[in-house]
């Protein structure tokens, strides 16, 4: 449930010692109660307070409005997080009737912050409500392998915004880093697809490796991405690629010539591409599906919810798996200076097969319900 900067501590103590990355996550101590009727379930009642940033240079009615609305998305996510992690065999959790209270504030503590607090009443050990959302790690959990956000797991200066490693979501350890500071990505906590935080990266010298091989262990995977480009590049700018230590297998994902490109290359060298229409344009921020059937050689992409295109490799030959090497975002392993991302990231989630077209709806949706893009 990383979801930003946590702590657990008074609202009074918010940033004594300057050192927050925003935004963040206050949780005070809750006070437990026991009912007179018990009936074996035991009362907490909590205070969860989030802030973010609101600069002199924000000063008007629509950001306000959106920096108060993203941070109360970021609220009933939590929630919604907490609440589906006590539902199991021994444990039930609900939110007692009526008891949810938010309040927006301007201006507090020792920053120029704006504030959403959160009061709610959580009664342990009984059965009533039920999370409806859908989550990455709650869709195909078995072959998630990669989940990349760019409100959660970063590690960055703050005065610079360079971030030097990015870990990943998915429970899996399949993290991404960048230890040459000349080529750290930045990382802005608003400004992306509804205001929410995106990675920015120049296009000349910005891109991240993965700590270890990828983890595409079979024949068959799919990707998901948030991402625009801030240029009408002419030439591939990469997503997310892989090479095997031959040069030879590929996986690009891309923008190129402002239309999604999926590129995959077998042993043989022999390649299929699929591309978006040429009205999809990636200098808007959008929502790019990207599957491949090892078991076929075909490959499937579509842009937002528009009509899924396909493509096929003739005779496609694939001895191994896509895991032989890194991968990459931001940048393609021996390639030009052309093929560098200019532009943003906000997630990419990846598994390791075909996901079935019901599952890949529910991916998008939940990218689309965070993102609004379509």
């Amino acid at each position: 449930m990383d979801l930003c900067d946590s702590k657990f501590e008074y609202d009074f103590e918010i940033n004594k010692d300057h050192d927050i990355q925003y935004p963040v996550l206050q949780i005070e101590p809750p006070e437990s109660i026991i009912p007179k009727v018990y009936n074996g379930r035991e009362e907490y009642e909590f205070e969860i307070n989030f802030y973010n940033l609101y600069g002199q240079a924000a000063q008007n009615v629509v950001t306000l409005q959106k920096r108060w609305d993203n941070l109360q998305d970021l609220a009933m996510e939590w929630l919604d997080m907490v609440l589906k992690h006590y539902q199991d065999s021994t444990v039930e959790a609900y939110l007692n009737d009526e008891s949810v209270e938010i309040e927006r504030v301007k201006e507090v503590a020792n920053d120029r912050l704006v504030q959403i607090k959160m009061s709610f009443t959580m009664s342990g050990f009984t059965k009533c409500f039920r999370p409806q959302s859908s989550y990455p790690s709650g869709i195909d959990a078995d072959n998630l392998v990669v989940w990349l956000r760019a409100d959660a797991g970063l590690t960055f200066d703050i005065p610079t915004k360079k971030i030097s490693a990015w870990a990943d979501q998915s429970g899996n350890g399949n993290s991404v880093g960048q230890s040459t500071s000349a080529s750290q990505p930045l990382r802005y906590g608003y400004d992306g697809a509804d205001d929410k935080a995106r990675i920015e990266l120049n296009g000349t010298s910005d891109y991240f490796n993965s700590d270890a091989n990828s983890p595409l262990s079979t024949a068959s995977f799919s990707i998901f991405t948030v991402a625009k480009t801030t240029t009408n590049p002419t030439d591939d700018a990469r997503y997310f690629t892989y090479k095997d230590s031959a040069g030879v297998d590929k996986i690009l994902l891309s923008s190129a010539a402002d239309r999604v490109d999926f590129k995959v290359t077998d042993d043989n060298g022999t390649e299929a591409e699929v591309r978006s229409s040429p009205t999809e344009l990636t200098t808007s921020y959008h929502i790019a599906s990207a599957r491949f059937d090892g078991s076929a050689g075909n490959l499937y992409l579509q842009y937002n919810n528009q009509t899924e295109g396909t493509a096929s490799i003739a005779g496609f030959t694939h001895a191994g798996n896509w895991d032989d090497d890194v991968f990459k975002i931001g940048w393609e392993q021996g390639g030009l200076a052309k093929n560098y991302l200019k532009g943003d990231i906000q997630e990419i989630i990846i598994y390791n097969n075909l996901t079935t077209d019901a599952d890949r709806d529910k991916i998008k949706n939940y990218l689309n319900n965070k993102y609004n893009i379509y």
